[in-house]
């Protein structure tokens, strides 16, 4: 019999958590699409581009919408138990909260095993894949704006000015005028140019031409003649200028654990590459969390409407409160690395407490408040430990 209740509790845990995943995951990938769709269109590119980038930056949020999908159809599962009486009934027959929790801990493990998988493959992969988009929806826009005749922008203070374009794709009759510093100018002019990809980064190949530079000085400009001129076009793009080597979240465990110290980017985030790498083992403790403070709220029975509306509200409050604190403590961690441990005790100091809740739930007295009896629990649980490590004092040999 408790068998088939605990199938019976998996499978509904179980559905309502991949109907809540879904349906939270095509709310972000919705709100993440609208937010790239005029940058995308604005550049030229078409659907099949905005459907790559929008999915692509998804496994970057799944490591936090899941644990929150999971804790949403717990505390949905214990409820509508609640309200079909079936809570009641099982603890009228003897069983105790853990015949629900076994089948609730097991999908919280499946949980935090898929947690684990997109912080540690998932997620690098996929924002190393975004990284290939971007630099290719950033190539092919300068390869759009650039038409035959016409001066147009890039972007503020850049303008650029071709004669024609070449039957291979190559640029003619090439002008470049950079004017964003407002306080000197630089212009290239160049016979012959042509975008070129390498890794992850882009450049404009120029041969046969000039470079012309002008400060806000009374000095004549300066030019240089080149015969070939190699110019870095992530220059011209201040959000990606400093962010050429691989940020903390696309780079794999084995690249956290043994960074290049010399590059510029551990320098600069040092501690944010060590908060990186224990939050991936610290974020999939908190499914667990979450299913022990559902239970707390919500794994006993409850005999009237009022009391299951407040077990939700404070299971959902609880746990809401707990992942803010959580990623407030990521950002404190990385200024601070001593504080990094708070990342592991934080979950599991939530797991503690909302055992004690659950194992004083089982012996509150009629009249006695929830919180009362979980505070006389963790008392009479510090007292036992205290007389554990408490010395025991030796009896004096012989008598009086």
């Amino acid at each position: 019999m408790t068998t088939i209740f605990s199938r019976y509790v998996f499978r509904q845990a179980a559905g309502a958590l991949l109907l809540i995943l879904s349906s939270l995951s095509g709310i972000v990938w919705i709100a993440l699409a609208l937010r790239q769709l005029e940058v995308v269109t604005s550049q030229g590119q078409n659907g099949l581009t905005l459907l790559a980038m929008t999915t692509l930056a998804l496994p970057n949020l799944l490591a936090l919408i899941a644990p929150f999908a999971l804790l949403i159809a717990v505390m949905h599962t214990l409820n509508r138990l609640n309200g079909d009486s079936e809570l009641i009934v099982m603890t009228a027959s003897g069983a105790t909260i853990w015949v629900v929790a076994r089948p609730l801990l097991l999908l919280a493990a499946i949980v935090m095993a898929a947690v684990t998988f997109v912080n540690h493959v998932g997620m690098p992969w996929s924002l190393r894949m975004l990284r290939e988009y971007v630099l290719q929806v950033r190539t092919d826009l300068l390869s759009q704006v650039l038409q035959p005749g016409k001066f147009s922008s890039a972007e503020r203070g850049v303008t650029f000015h071709i004669r024609e374009r070449a039957p291979n794709g190559d640029i003619l009759g090439l002008i470049m005028h950079d004017n964003r510093s407002g306080k000197s100018a630089t212009s290239y002019l160049a016979e012959r140019g042509q975008i070129v990809k390498q890794g992850d980064a882009a450049y404009m190949v120029m041969s046969g031409g000039h470079v012309l530079s002008q400060d806000d000085t009374k000095e004549p400009p300066r030019i240089v003649a080149f015969d070939r001129y190699v110019l870095d076009l992530d220059a011209f793009d201040e959000k990606t200028s400093d962010d050429k080597e691989l940020r903390p979240r696309e780079r794999y465990f084995s690249e956290l654990v043994n960074p290049d110290t010399s590059s510029r980017a551990y320098k600069r985030n040092t501690g944010q590459f060590k908060v990186e790498l224990h939050e991936r083992f610290a974020s999939p403790l908190y499914p667990l969390a979450f299913v022990f403070i559902a239970l707390a709220a919500a794994g006993n029975a409850q005999s009237t409407r009022q009391n299951r509306t407040r077990a939700v509200v404070t299971g959902f409050a609880a746990g809401a409160g707990l992942r803010l604190a959580g990623l407030g403590l990521n950002n404190i961690a990385a200024v601070n690395t001593a504080m990094i441990p708070l990342l592991y005790l934080l979950p599991l100091s939530a797991i503690v407490v909302s055992l004690v809740v659950i194992i004083g739930a089982r012996r509150q007295r009629p009249g006695q408040s929830r919180f009362d009896r979980a505070l006389e629990t963790l008392g009479e649980a510090m007292a036992a430990l205290t007389a554990r490590l408490r010395p025991s004092t030796p009896k004096p040999a012989g008598g009086p």
